[in-house]
């Protein structure tokens, strides 16, 4: 099971929204909004910018974050949740 990081809980204070960890195995964390889950996000296993941010310091956490919203460039609901709860 994902441990929800600082980063992301204070990332989703700011928007308004809740999160959990997924029922979903293959998914790091469900968002809720005002009770109701919204979207799934996060590939299990993966790291994200509070991991990196943690494990390997600012520099490095950026660099994967640069390069993450390379890769991402879509902008679907849960793509938007990802990039911004988690990058």
């Amino acid at each position: 099971m994902y441990l929800i990081t600082d980063y992301t809980k204070r990332k989703a204070r700011e928007l308004g929204v809740e999160v959990r960890p997924s029922k979903d195995p293959k998914k790091k964390i469900d968002v809720f909004q005002k009770g109701e889950k919204i979207a799934s996000i996060g590939q299990a296993g993966a790291k994200d910018y509070g991991i990196y941010l943690k494990e390997e310091g600012k520099t490095v956490a950026d660099e994967r974050r640069r390069l993450y919203h390379l890769r991402h460039p879509k902008n679907t609901l849960g793509e938007a949740l990802a990039k911004y709860l988690l990058w």
